[in-house]
């Protein structure tokens, strides 16, 4: 699919909307390649925030050639790159600027706002800049991963061409798929949808009101905002109706760190018996059309989903459901509230009831369809309320114990079920899992969980039997939260603060948890991913401090400096720093993250030393016959790898970001460092 975009944009337009310039690029003398964006890092030249890659800002968002950087150094070796020519491959994006104002304005989607003020005002702002669009580089040169650019030897798509087309490749993949057809999909539905706009599913009529909405994040809105829908105008291929960008995402107000246990993989979160609905219903309680970070706050987490989901979802449906097996044997009452029906004992407050749930719940398609998730809860938890406290006044316990009461009783139980029916669907968006779970209970197809009808009482269900009630949603315990931070945590100490593994005794200052500096890891993963723009503690930093690789773990008693603060020459002298001599390098089975480093130390023998460097050094044979710097006089520790005895420094801001301190080659191993 990249190669018929890139054809229809270099052949079907007459000009081309593809151009050839000769570009003058960073080239690593070093590694003797030329150095793609993500390759460079350096000072952004507009607002002057260091450590940020070639394209684009994370910090205000600008994009920028490589060589627009401020002091740029290659991230592979560390050098300053040269300046060396090659013919690069352009979009000339600005063929399609009246187009993506009127796209901005929403004069393409008939009005609607296609994505949030905020974000349009931004892309307008780069698309009014002085001199217009520039023309966007597509090209990379080998080594490079990806897709080849069709006629061009040795150039690759650069990724933010092909991966908004990935996509597409995805939803083509899937029409010609064996689930696609059970969805009435087959090879042709892709063209339908994005050549004609047609419903994709023949099964629809062609009336059908199809759309295409992109969720992504705040730092890639200049690819998807400005670029993206002029790639598809130039190749005869639907526009994104709608845009929804979210922030960056925070764990207890702090940027996600292993060493603390909060950078989370979802295996962990599922394995400490966590349901993922509980997220994307945490997640949604928070968002809305605006960028907006997220913070989880895992105590927060906890009482929403114990208050939300169990407290006053899930309640409803088991505060009747064994009265209703006990004393109907699941079965439904009778419809009481569709007229003519007549008015039953007990019903004229269920019917009241249902009317203010109706009445919250008509806002909640819209609210989905704007992306005012957070809002939609809002009037989903009013109706819950309403349910709940039908319940409670109803009190259908104690008209169990008064067979006088058994018809009041049916009509309350009755009622609490269908109310639940009603939240179930309202939240189906959601919490997916807990529909079909809801919906077996019910016994109903899941399909007919279906906005609007769902939402009101023309969707509820009555003399018919129901499920026997299996609780599946149940109260998050504080201590399966405690569980996924333990496994969390780096058990290696990966990313230990330099200061804190550099000092022998405690410092003055403050420690991680009040708020000090940042460790290598929490600035950067090992895959690159934005920091948060408001954190001021991890900007500024980067690859000027000196980072330790991760060998150790950290000391809870250690404590990290303010940053200007002191120590003194004696607490240095306490460290033996010495050369080493790699004599052999390599993966270490069982660790994504280790290199196992066995090291000429001179007088003091040969030493094994375990390092977290992994991801930034994918061929540690090479790393064979240098010279390192390593800590001599660490206790060893004993790992399920083996001992490691020492620790060998590197600078840089973490993950792919380490790179090994280089030592004169006069130097002798074992030699001391002073």
């Amino acid at each position: 699919m990249a190669e018929l975009v890139y054809k229809r944009l270099r052949d079907d337009a007459k000009p081309s909307h593809i151009a050839t310039k000769s570009v003058r690029q960073f080239y690593d003398p070093v590694k003797q390649m030329f150095l793609p964006d993500r390759y460079v890092k350096g000072t952004c030249p507009n607002c002057g925030t260091p450590d940020q890659y070639g394209d684009n800002c994370e910090n205000c968002g600008a994009t920028y050639a490589p060589t627009d950087l401020i002091n740029p150094h290659s991230v592979v070796s560390g050098a300053t790159p040269e300046m060396r020519d090659s013919e690069h491959y352009f979009f000339k994006v600005g063929d399609f600027a009246e187009l993506l104002r009127d796209w901005l304005a929403g004069k393409l989607t008939d009005g609607n706002p296609v994505m949030h003020s905020s974000v349009a005002a931004k892309l307008k702002e780069w698309l009014d800049a002085e001199g217009g669009v520039r023309d966007w580089d597509i090209s990379r040169d080998a080594p490079y991963f990806g897709f080849p650019i069709p006629d061009a030897p040795g150039k690759f798509f650069y990724v933010w061409l092909d991966a908004p087309i990935g996509y597409l490749a995805s939803f083509k993949k899937y029409c010609a798929s064996e689930l696609g057809a059970k969805n009435g999909l087959n090879a042709a539905s892709f063209n339908r949808f994005m050549e004609q706009g047609k419903p994709a599913s023949t099964s629809l009529p062609e009336s059908t009101i199809t759309a295409m909405h992109h969720f992504i994040g705040k730092d890639i809105v200049n690819f998807h905002g400005l670029f993206w829908p002029a790639m598809l105008e130039g190749a005869r291929l639907r526009t994104p109706n709608a845009l929804h960008v979210n922030g960056y995402l925070t764990v207890n107000g702090e940027k996600m760190s292993k060493s603390r246990g909060t950078f989370i993989m979802a295996r962990t979160y599922l394995d400490a018996g966590l349901n993922p609905d509980y997220l994307r219903y945490y997640f949604a309680t928070m968002l809305g059309p605006e960028p907006v970070d997220v913070d989880l706050n895992l105590k927060t987490f906890v009482d929403i989903i114990n208050s939300h989901i169990v407290g006053k979802f899930v309640n409803i449906a088991s505060r009747c459901a064994k009265l209703l097996e006990t004393h109907f044997e699941n079965v439904l009452g009778e419809d009481f509230w569709s007229p003519p029906n007549e008015i039953v004992h007990g019903s004229e407050a269920a019917l009241e009831c249902f009317a203010h749930i109706e009445r919250q719940l008509k806002f909640v398609p819209a609210l989905y369809e704007a992306g005012e998730f957070r809002d939609a809860v809002t009037h989903i938890i009013r109706a819950a309320d309403y349910a709940n406290e039908y319940i409670a006044r109803s009190a259908p316990w104690a008209l169990a114990r008064d067979a006088a009461k058994r018809g009041e009783l049916h009509v309350v139980l009755t009622a609490g079920v269908n109310m639940f029916r009603m939240l179930a669907c309202a939240l189906r968006p959601i919490i997916p899992l807990a529909s079909q779970w809801a919906a077996k209970f019910l016994a109903i197809d899941l399909n007919e969980f279906v906005f609007p009808k769902g939402l009101t009482l023309s969707g509820n269900i009555a003399n018919r039997k129901v499920e026997t009630y299996e609780p599946l949603l149940t109260r998050v315990d504080l201590k399966q939260i405690e569980s996924m931070i333990e496994s969390s945590k780096d058990s290696l100490g990966d990313g230990m603060p330099p200061a804190q593994a550099l000092s022998p005794a405690p410092a003055r200052g403050r420690g991680l948890g009040e708020g000090g500096s940042r460790n290598s890891e929490d600035q950067k993963p090992p895959s690159p991913q934005p920091s948060p723009p408001n954190d001021k503690a991890v900007q500024g930093r980067g690859s000027k401090a000196a980072a330790v690789s991760s060998d150790a773990p950290p000391s809870s008693e250690s404590q990290v400096p303010n940053p200007g603060s002191t120590t003194s020459i004696d607490d240095f002298a306490k460290l033996d720093l010495r050369v080493g001599k790699v004599l052999a390098c390599e993966f270490v089975d069982g660790s994504d993250k280790l290199l196992r480093f066995e090291l000429d130390a001179g007088e003091l023998g040969k030493r094994q030393i375990f390092s977290g460097i992994r991801a930034a050094y994918g061929e540690p044979e090479k790393l064979i016959g240098r010279n390192v710097v390593f800590i001599a006089n660490l206790a060893p520790r004993k790992m399920r790898f083996g001992v490691s005895e020492g620790m060998i420094l590197s600078a840089g801001s973490g993950g792919d970001d380490l790179r090994l301190l280089d030592v004169d080659a006069g130097a002798q191993p074992g030699a001391t460092v002073k």
